[in-house]
């Protein structure tokens, strides 16, 4: 971490614990306002070559514009895959995979997040993402596959589970598989009471209408009929591996776990076998 976004961090630190002592609801505000802040803030990002190939679009959101990129198959297809990047990422970052995807024979679709890369926005959460998501969805046909990383994997996970679409692939790449363990990282890493805890939960309970265990890679998973590939490696300190116990004993029959070891949380989705397995889950 860059010693501005130290200071950063270092500053709410102080106001939350501050307000938790004054104004308990007005510090999960804000602490739930820093949860859903990508923390490297918008760069400037330099557009990989296939990217100049793609046919640009968007649509509205809430208010704020959402970009996106469009690769239509050269033999006229209704088989998508959307990409979709994870917490404080871009799509850009998923290069690889485009034209394998497309070489293949099907439509591509990617786009930024709410607050990420080139759209618009300050925050990004579950529910949002999952509500872009299946705007998406609607707005450009069915999908025929999502392959999610990270933060993306459990949106895209909810989503699937509502759509009840059996025949929709899903292919998980490192996902974040239980938000309380995402929300007990942000306290450790802020140093925040642990006593304020249960109002942060119960402010994002309040907010999205939903329980906490709801928030849960795993228990979407377990409700979805269609095919998902599972891509985790057991180093990854983002996403602990541990958290997949419980989907990995499921046995699952739609489901294919793949436990890799040395590529971590992001290595992981860049591995040239592991692009393969993921194009070739699409084609099988």
């Amino acid at each position: 971490m860059k010693l501005a976004q130290r200071i950063v961090l270092g500053y709410y630190k102080t106001k939350i614990n501050t307000l938790i002592k004054v104004a308990p609801g007005k510090a999960a505000q804000a602490a739930f306002k820093l949860f859903c802040t990508p923390y490297s803030g918008k760069r400037k990002l330099e557009a990989p070559a296939i990217f100049h190939k793609a046919d640009k679009i968007q649509f509205s959101l809430d208010g704020l514009n959402i970009n996106g990129f469009s690769w239509k198959a050269q033999t006229p297809t209704d088989k998508t895959v959307l990409i979709v990047h994870g917490f404080d990422s871009y799509s850009y970052r998923f290069e690889a995979y485009i034209p394998l995807l497309h070489t293949a024979g099907y439509n591509v679709l990617a786009f930024d997040a709410p607050a990420h890369g080139i759209s618009d926005g300050k925050y990004i959460n579950a529910p949002l993402y999952k509500k872009m998501l299946s705007e998406i969805n609607t707005r450009y046909g069915s999908l025929y596959g999502i392959m999610a990383h990270s933060f993306g994997g459990l949106a895209a996970a909810l989503l699937v589970e509502e759509l009840h679409d059996e025949k929709l692939k899903l292919a998980l790449i490192a996902p974040a598989t239980e938000t309380i363990t995402a929300i007990n990282g942000f306290f450790k890493q802020l140093g925040l009471l642990q006593s304020f805890k249960p109002a942060f939960t119960k402010f994002i309970e309040d907010y999205a209408g939903k329980p906490m265990s709801w928030f849960s890679t795993t228990r979407a998973v377990q409700n979805i009929k269609g095919p998902v590939l599972w891509l985790h490696d057991e180093e990854d300190r983002i996403c602990p591996y541990a958290d997949t116990a419980t989907i990995r004993q499921s046995h699952l029959p739609n489901l294919t776990f793949v436990t890799t070891k040395g590529l971590g949380h992001s290595k992981i989705y860049r591995e040239k076998n592991m692009v393969k397995k993921i194009v070739g889950f699409f084609e099988g």
